[in-house]
C-alpha cells in the first residue's frame, strides 16, 4: 500500500508549485489523493441530533437484510442501521458553525434580480463535448440521490419583483425548505432530511416506498411491468409513466427509465435461466441489485468522463471504481483488490472516515447544473436523419411528454438526443422556460432564482467563502472571478461591487475553467470527496461487492456493462450508430 505520509509530503511540494490540473499526470493523480485525504479528514460533518447508534452488526439477522439492499436504505451499514436511509439528514460538508442560513441577506441581492441579470440565456451555448443525453442522465440520478420537503406555496417566501420586472403574476412566492426538529437547546444550525435513501440504490427506478414498489412489479419472474410496445404504463392519476420517482418529468426521463426497466427485466431473464429454482423475490431483488451497480459505474466511468474530459480526471474516475492495477493481476494477488488505490474503491474494504454516511447539502448545490437543458429539442430519424419533430421544452415536459414517447421510437430519440448537444453550465445559458416554469401543479416560478436562495436557504457559503472552506484560496478581485470582462461587470453591479456577497452558483458558472471541465474546479472538490465517499461507504460496493451477494453472472455482467451495450441491447436498430464510440454520452456522428 502507498505510504500516506510519502504521498502528503509529495502533495505538499507540488500544491505550492501549480494547480494539481496544470501538473504532468502522474504529480496530478499524487495531488489528487491529496487533495481527497485532507477533504476526508476535515470536511466530512455529520447532522444528525443525537448521533446515530453504531455497535456490533447483529449476530442474528433476517439473511434478506444481509443479501439485499432494503427499499428504505437501512441496513446497508450492520453496524448502524439507519445510516443513510430515508429519512435521515443531508450532512455537511463544511463546520456547522459555517452553515447558518444568512437569514438577514436572504434576500440580498434580490434572487430574481440575479436569474434576470446574470444567468438568463442570451444566447444558446452549447456544450460541445457531450449530447442530450448527459443532461437527461444527472437528472435521472439526481431523482435517486436527493429530495427536500417543501412547504405548501402560500407558506413560502415571497421573492420581491423589482421595477421593470416582467413576471406575468402580481408576485412570485416559492416553498420553503421544512428543517428537522431540533432537540430542545439545540445550538446547531438547521439540518434537513432526505426523503430518499442517500445510498445509490436506483430508487428512481424501483421506489423506496412499499406501496410504491409494489405496484411497479408483475410478481412474477421478477420482473417490472411493461405494457406490450415496451414503453412504461401511464399513472392515470398524473399522466406520466408509473416508476420509481416522476417529479420535473420529461421525454429525456421517460427514456433513461424505460431503459433501465427493460435492463431490469433482462438480467431477470438471465439469472431465472441461470438459478431456476429461485422465487419471484430472489429474481427481483438480484436483478435489482445488479442494476444499481451498473448505473453508479456508468456514472464514475462514462458520465463524469464525458463532462470532465480531461486525462487526468478521466483516469482518476477508472481509478476510483477499479483501480490501478488490472484486472487480471488483482485476480493473482486477491490483496490488491482490498487497496482503495491499486484495487479501486469496488470490492475494498468500506470506511465512514469518521461520520455516518449521508449525502451533503453542498453537494446538492453543486449539482446544480439546469444549463445543460436546451429550450428546444429536434427530434430525427435514425434511419434518414430527416426532423421529424421541434418541440420547445414545455412541450415535452410533464403529462405532454407520454403522447411523444407513444408517437416517436425509442431508437429515434436516442438518435436524437445523442447527436444534439446539451446547453454548457455557464452564466447566460439558463433555459428560459425554466426561468417562467409552470408545473402541472400550477406552481408558476423563475428556476434560477429559486435555485439562489435554496442556497442561501440551507446555509450553503457563498462563493468565496466556500472556496476557503474547501481548501482553495478565495478570489481577491472580480477580476480574478471571471475572464469574461462583460460578465466581470454585471457580477460587480449586481453584488453592489462586494466580492464577498457572489453567490455560489454565480461564482461556479462564472469561474474559468480548466482545460477538458465541464464545471469549475471549486464544483470538483466536492467531486473529489463525495464521488469516492458514496462507493467507499457503501458495502454493497466495497465488503459485499462478491459473488456470494451478486452471483458470478452480477459480477461479470457489471464488469462488462457499459451505457452503450445496455442501449445497443435495447434499441439493437441503433447499433451501426454506436460503432466507434467509447463514450455514449460523447456526440454521436450523424
Amino acid at each position: 500500500m502507498p505510504d500516506p505520509t510519502l504521498l502528503n509530503r509529495v502533495g505538499d511540494f507540488l500544491r505550492d508549485q501549480r494547480e494539481w490540473y496544470e501538473l504532468p499526470q502522474l504529480f496530478a493523480m499524487v495531488r489528487l489523493v491529496e487533495i481527497r485525504n485532507e477533504l476526508r479528514a476535515k470536511n466530512l460533518i455529520d447532522t444528525e441530533e443525537p448521533p446515530l447508534p453504531v455497535g456490533p452488526a447483529p449476530k442474528k439477522l433476517d439473511p434478506a437484510l444481509r443479501q439485499y439492499r432494503t427499499l428504505d436504505g437501512t441496513y446497508d451499514d450492520l453496524t448502524c442501521p439507519p445510516m443513510g436511509a430515508a429519512g435521515r439528514r443531508f450532512g455537511r460538508n463544511v463546520p456547522l458553525d459555517q452553515a447558518f442560513p444568512d437569514t438577514a441577506n436572504l434576500l440580498v441581492p434580490n434572487p430574481r434580480v440575479v436569474s434576470r441579470e446574470l444567468m438568463t440565456r442570451d444566447q444558446f451555448k452549447p456544450a460541445t463535448i457531450l449530447n442530450l443525453l448527459a443532461a437527461a442522465w444527472i437528472q435521472f440520478m439526481v431523482h435517486d440521490w436527493f429530495v427536500h420537503k417543501r412547504t405548501p406555496v402560500d407558506q413560502g417566501i415571497e421573492i420581491p419583483l423589482a421595477p421593470g420586472d416582467d413576471w406575468s403574476d402580481p408576485k412570485m412566492k416559492v416553498p420553503r425548505s421544512v428543517p428537522e426538529p431540533a432537540p430542545a437547546g439545540s445550538t446547531r444550525p438547521p439540518a434537513y432530511a432526505n426523503p430518499n435513501s442517500h445510498w445509490w440504490d436506483a430508487s428512481q427506478v424501483y421506489g423506496d416506498v412499499r406501496a410504491v414498489c409494489d405496484s411497479l412489479r408483475t410478481f412474477s419472474g421478477g420482473k417490472l411491468k411493461l405494457e406490450s410496445s415496451g414503453l412504461l404504463p401511464v399513472d392515470p392519476a398524473t399522466g406520466v409513466d408509473r416508476t420509481g420517482f416522476t417529479d420535473n418529468w420529461w421525454i429525456g426521463l421517460a427514456m433513461l427509465h424505460t431503459l433501465f426497466s427493460r435492463e431490469h427485466n433482462y438480467l431477470c431473464d438471465q439469472l431465472a435461466a441461470k438459478h431456476p429454482a429461485w422465487t419471484d423475490d430472489q429474481l427481483y431483488e438480484s436483478a435489482k441489485l445488479i442494476n444499481s451497480a451498473v448505473l453508479a459505474k456508468i456514472h464514475t466511468i462514462e458520465w463524469t468522463p464525458a463532462i470532465l474530459p480531461n486525462p487526468i480526471t478521466k483516469l482518476a474516475m477508472h481509478v476510483n471504481w477499479s483501480g490501478v492495477v488490472d484486472d487480471d493481476l488483482q485476480q493473482v494477488f486477491k490483496f490488491i483488490g482490498e487497496d482503495e488505490l491499486l484495487g479501486g474503491i469496488v470490492g475494498s474494504h468500506a470506511e465512514q472516515f469518521g461520520a455516518p454516511y449521508s449525502l451533503t447539502e453542498e453537494f446538492v448545490a453543486v449539482y446544480r447544473m439546469h444549463p445543460l437543458m436546451p429550450d428546444e429539442v429536434v427530434l430525427v430519424s435514425n434511419k434518414t436523419g430527416a426532423e421529424l419533430e421541434r418541440h420547445e421544452l414545455p412541450d415535452i415536459a410533464g403529462r405532454k411528454a407520454r403522447a411523444i414517447v407513444e408517437r416517436v421510437s425509442m431508437a429515434d430519440l436516442f438518435y436524437s438526443f445523442g447527436v444534439t448537444h446539451p446547453g454548457a453550465v455557464t452564466l447566460h445559458n439558463y433555459p428560459r422556460h425554466l426561468q417562467n416554469l409552470t408545473r402541472d401543479n400550477g406552481e408558476h416560478f423563475d428556476l434560477a432564482a429559486v435555485d439562489i436562495l435554496r442556497d442561501r436557504e440551507r446555509g450553503v457559503p457563498r462563493y468565496n467563502r466556500f472556496r476557503q472552506l474547501l481548501h482553495k484560496p478565495p478570489v481577491k478581485s472580480f477580476e480574478e472571478l471571471t475572464d469574461n470582462p462583460v460578465w466581470r461587470e454585471q457580477i460587480r453591479r449586481v453584488y453592489d461591487n462586494d466580492i464577498e456577497k457572489v453567490d455560489l452558483m454565480t461564482g461556479l458558472y462564472a469561474e474559468p475553467l480548466p482545460e477538458g471541465f465541464g464545471f469549475s474546479d471549486t464544483a470538483f472538490r466536492i467531486f473529489i470527496l463525495m464521488a469516492s465517499r458514496r462507493l467507499k461507504s457503501d458495502r454493497f460496493f466495497t465488503d459485499d461487492f462478491r459473488p456470494e451477494i451478486y452471483t458470478e453472472f452480477g459480477i461479470d455482467h457489471i464488469k462488462q456493462t457499459t451505457m452503450l451495450t445496455v442501449i445497443g441491447r435495447h434499441l439493437p436498430e441503433l447499433a451501426p450508430k454506436l460503432k466507434g464510440l467509447d463514450n455514449a454520452f460523447a456526440p454521436w456522428s450523424r
